[in-house]
């Protein structure tokens, strides 16, 4: 299945803790369904020092559910994603605009 969420995407969170938020896809897992928001459902990680890395408790982006996130439009609102055949090429496109996502 096509990717309706990608890295770089601007998203909003749908529900959870962070509810309401906005940020960007850092890396997205498509086997399990989750993706890593910049600043989004973070976790205190704690490390061990090392000689490169001071350590201590780290604040860590961790994944949530894609089906918690919804794409940004250009009016800045949350939109589903579809998808639709310009010419011979295959897009994404905001359900709400009409906009093509990606050129």
């Amino acid at each position: 299945m096509a990717a309706k969420l990608k890295t770089g995407d601007k998203v909003v969170v749908l529900a959870g803790k962070d509810k309401g938020k906005e940020g960007t896809i850092a890396s997205v897992d498509p086997k399990a369904g989750k993706a890593v928001v910049d600043g989004i459902n973070m976790a205190i990680r704690h490390t061990r020092q090392s000689q490169t890395d001071q350590g201590g408790r780290l604040p860590k982006a961790m994944p949530i559910q894609l089906s918690n996130l919804a794409l940004l439009d250009a009016n800045g609102k949350p939109t589903r994603v579809g998808f639709r055949m310009e010419g011979d090429k295959k897009v994404r496109y905001a359900k709400t605009t009409g906009d093509v996502i990606d050129a």
